[in-house]
């Protein structure tokens, strides 16, 4: 049955975190109800910084570290370049150019953007649509499965039968829901009172909760670490970030069993799995930022320069912090791994790499006390996704659906009561999705992945290509979706993979591998739609490449603005702009590298890494922030 794990101390350092999250939403409600833009951007007078923070705080999810704590354990410093395939070092185009574009249009959301780009023809209609389609799915997904996952970590240390006996008839399958309801409460209040600001001040507040919690883990895992006897743990090649043809991590004695789960894994040809993470990343960091919270906060800057500096510190604030939880509880794993092993095989008696964070965080080396600062530190992240992709769906639905198609005359009383009235509506549609999980997680998940599959091509070109048009954006969204359905049925069935053989076929089980597929046909359908009709209008085109300064294939409608404005100068900072990327991605990779050398006692590398930072930076500092527009 369980029992309560978390002692007095824990649970009042908990209580004292939600009292704080009901008292921001009271205290910010007043300034956030002025007008839109106060509730949604917070007024755009929130300093970068603290965007900044907010930012990292919302990327610094549960799931994420779970998932990352396990990769970390079971593939060591190579584990750094998986999550490109998310991928991370978009941040580092934000930061470059692209935040800085972005926000030199001053819409509110990316739906709007959409208009500011094509216009108002038919074509810009149907692709204002899919922006705001694509936006309220991916947030619905989100929010419906982010507080399932905080549900059973926070089961773990509070069974809900034990803490509240009279609830023992409730099926132990939606008990996870009721912790995840429970706390989804008080992220929906002030996420709902307060609005953007709230959400700023609170993401702060939770930042540094989660940073004392990931320092103090980190403290506590090199206290307990003896380089000598930790490194007879690991199995060679577990401590190198180099990038050989393959994977080449084997697992001996005890924990020879997650050898199963390594050569089950997709990361095997390691050299082809890192290439293919690089040139999707590479192509979904140009096509900018997807229409969630992180493009939120940047609509949020006070200007162009301080979006920039916004998504620079991002990395700054968010990887060593995060990595210092993740690489101190990773070798904390590691080291009690024969105590653990129990609390971390599955229903199905196979070692689960990823129950391998709460096993370590309940384990008797985490004192009384830290434990609640942990356990609040994670809870904070899970506020702090919730209630960012929380505002970004409010959004959407206030902005580009209720005020510009049912009231275009909201007064700012009438627009704070639509968004009381339809983020409750989004909640409440969100766990009614939580709770069908088992059904509703593969079509949401269907739908997104194939969304975002299609999202690149089109949004690559409309920076990028004068010609391109509205009609070449929804024409490259579609082309791209119809693949990026049909394959994940074909080689998501297992009859398929096995007529195909077990050769280079059986990598098409992952959608990363057929992405090529979908993006060529995306990029077909961007360029057939965008010559079956006209260009945009001049003066959309015009008033577009003046505000927003893009390079790219901009030549007709450049001579048109030097026309006019002979004062204007294009931009022809590509290739200083690529550079920066380039030593950006590195300067980031080493955030990441440093601390988990750090924690591993490895302080040659870790001062390699902190060497390489230093170059990266003053680097950055010449080349990219003395070159920011005042």
């Amino acid at each position: 049955m369980g029992k309560v794990l978390l002692g007095g101390i824990d649970i009042a350092i908990i209580a004292v975190y939600l009292c704080f999250l009901i008292f921001i939403g009271l205290y910010l409600k007043n300034r956030a109800s002025k007008n839109l833009e106060a509730y949604l951007l917070g007024g755009k007078s929130l300093p970068w910084y603290m965007l900044g923070i907010s930012n990292a705080s919302g990327m610094f999810d549960i799931s994420g570290t779970v998932w990352l704590v396990a990769i970390t354990v079971l593939y060591g410093l190579k584990s750094i370049y998986i999550p490109w395939v998310w991928p991370v070092f978009n941040q580092i185009f934000l930061m470059v150019y692209l935040s800085a574009w972005l926000r030199r249009s001053n819409c509110s959301t990316g739906a709007e953007w959409i208009g500011f780009r094509f216009g108002k023809d038919k074509g810009a209609t149907v692709s204002h649509a899919i922006i705001v389609v694509f936006a309220i799915i991916n947030c619905l997904g989100m929010l419906a499965y982010g507080f399932i996952g905080l549900g059973k970590f926070i089961e773990i240390f509070l069974p809900l039968k034990v803490v509240f006996p009279f609830l023992s008839g409730i099926p132990d399958a939606y008990v996870p829901h009721i912790w995840g309801i429970t706390f989804t409460l008080f992220a929906v209040f002030y996420a709902l009172m307060g609005g953007m600001m709230s959400i700023v001040w609170a993401d702060v507040a939770q930042y540094a909760i989660m940073t004392l919690a990931a320092i103090t883990i980190g403290i506590l895992a090199m206290i307990h670490l003896t380089p000598e006897t930790f490194t007879n743990l690991l199995p060679d090649g577990w401590m190198s970030v180099g990038v050989g043809k393959m994977l080449d991590i084997h697992w001996q004695g005890a924990l020879a069993e997650f050898n199963a789960t390594i050569d089950a894994s997709i990361y095997q040809i390691f050299s082809f799995f890192f290439g293919m993470v690089l040139l999707k990343g590479f192509l979904t960091s140009i096509a900018g930022p997807a229409p969630t919270y992180d493009m939120q906060k940047i609509l949020s800057t006070k200007n162009p320069r301080e979006a920039s500096l916004m998504s620079g510190f991002v990395s700054v604030v968010l990887m060593p912090v995060r990595y210092m939880m993740i690489a101190g509880i990773a070798v904390l794993g590691i080291i009690l791994f024969k105590e653990i092993m129990p609390e971390i095989r599955n229903a199905h008696g196979v070692l689960d790499a990823e129950l391998i964070l709460p096993a370590v965080v309940k384990h008797p080396w985490i004192p009384v006390g830290l434990t609640g600062i942990v356990v609040a530190g994670l809870l904070a992240a899970f506020m702090s996704t919730f209630a960012g992709t929380l505002n970004a769906a409010q959004a959407y639905i206030v902005n580009d659906i209720y005020i510009k198609y049912f009231n275009p005359k909201a007064s700012p009383k009438q627009a704070a009561n639509a968004n009381y009235r339809f983020g409750l509506i989004i909640v409440v549609i969100s766990i009614f999705f939580g709770v069908m999980a088992q059904n509703v997680d593969q079509i949401l998940q269907w739908v997104t992945n194939a969304l975002y599959g299609s999202y690149i091509a089109a949004n690559i070109l409309k920076w990028h290509w004068w010609r391109f048009n509205s009609k070449g954006f929804a024409w490259g969204m579609a082309a791209g979706l119809i693949p990026a359905l049909i394959l994940p049925l074909v080689f998501g069935n297992s009859s398929v993979i096995a007529a195909l053989g077990t050769g280079f076929w059986i990598l098409l089980k992952d959608p990363l591998y057929y992405f090529p597929i979908i993006f060529i046909c995306s990029v077909v359908g961007c360029i057939a739609g965008t010559y079956s009709a006209p260009p945009t209008e001049l003066e959309t085109l015009k008033n577009f490449y003046k505000k927003t300064r893009p390079w790219g294939f901009w030549k007709p409608v450049n001579a048109l603005v030097e026309a006019e404005d002979p004062s204007f100068k294009r931009n022809t900072h590509f290739g200083r702009d690529m550079i920066n990327v380039v030593v950006g991605i590195v300067w980031q990779t080493c955030l990441v590298a440093a601390p988990i050398y750090l924690v591993c006692k490895e302080f040659t590398y870790a001062g390699t890494c902190l060497m390489i930072i230093i170059v990266a930076s003053l680097m950055l500092y010449t080349n990219w922030y003395k070159k920011l527009e005042n």
